[in-house]
């Protein structure tokens, strides 16, 4: 089957009435999701919301046990692997490498889908690449070992090999997992620039309600396995949703430099 698509206004991933989990228990319960073309859509809730379970769903690497998953309006597993891969990117929250490559090479990794019956990367495979590493502050460490980067180094590096795939969705676990401020800042500032410049969907899992309030178009709150809220920042991140998803009292204000709303543990006085 071919593995071509239209921009035609289709959501580009949605899941419908997603139920799914491990062994005798459900994970999720219901629950649906869909990303246009352009689009950021972040994932919140407390940990066990069921939060990296849905993103396996949508990744194709969890079945779902009623519900489906649809990739620009197909049946996500109607598509061979390698056109899988054409189209969608997935960071999960740990990743690792069992051979030491360079940061250059690990990043070369996301082109293998697009590489032809010899697997060797043209100039245009290491030209994507170059760029992918520029785009994440990543050129000067091109040469070394991955294991012996920082944390947070290693978390560009995966997310420069996503990009490096070219893909038309991108899943995110967790994509600011040990970065600092500046670059959490510019990796989100990178990811809108990419939905907006190349119509590319991103789906992301955040503990950060302020960053998913800044960056995302829409938000999917959750608790228990279930839906609580969809839709806009300011409807979704109330002062009750928020309360009742982490049974804890928070404030609800707005950030003075940017106008975006802001969440703050605790009431104010």
């Amino acid at each position: 089957m071919s593995d071509t698509f239209t921009d035609d206004g289709r959501p580009a991933l949605e899941g419908r009435d997603i139920t799914a989990g491990y062994g005798a228990s459900d994970a999720l319960n219901g629950v649906s999701i869909e990303v246009a073309p352009g689009e950021l859509v972040a994932i919140v809730g407390p940990n066990g919301a069921g939060k990296s379970t849905l993103l396996r769903v949508l990744g194709g690497t969890l079945r779902a046990r009623r519900g489906d998953v649809r990739l620009f309006g197909r049946a996500l597993g109607s598509y061979e692997r390698r056109a899988l891969a054409r189209l969608v990117a997935v960071v999960a929250q740990e990743s690792a490498v069992a051979f030491p490559f360079t940061v250059m090479e690990v990043v070369l990794m996301g082109r293998a889908p697009h590489l032809g019956p010899f697997r060797f990367e043209s100039r245009r495979d290491l030209a994507i690449a170059h760029a992918a590493l520029k785009r994440f502050d990543l050129l000067e460490l091109a040469g070394r070992p991955l294991h012996e980067l920082s944390g947070g180094e290693r978390k560009r590096v995966f997310l420069a090999r996503a990009i490096a795939q070219e893909p038309r969705v991108l899943l995110l676990d967790e994509p600011t997992a040990f970065l600092d401020m500046k670059h959490v800042s510019d990796i989100f500032l990178r990811f809108r620039e990419l939905c907006a410049g190349h119509r590319m969907a991103a789906i992301a899992t955040l503990h950060d309600l302020n960053a998913a309030a800044a960056y995302a178009d829409r938000i999917l709150l959750m608790k228990d396995g279930r839906t609580v809220a969809y839709g806009n920042p300011e409807s979704v991140l109330s002062e009750d949703n928020l309360r009742h998803v982490y049974e804890t009292q928070v404030y609800v204000g707005r950030n003075p430099a940017t106008g975006t709303i802001a969440i703050f543990p605790g009431r104010a006085s």
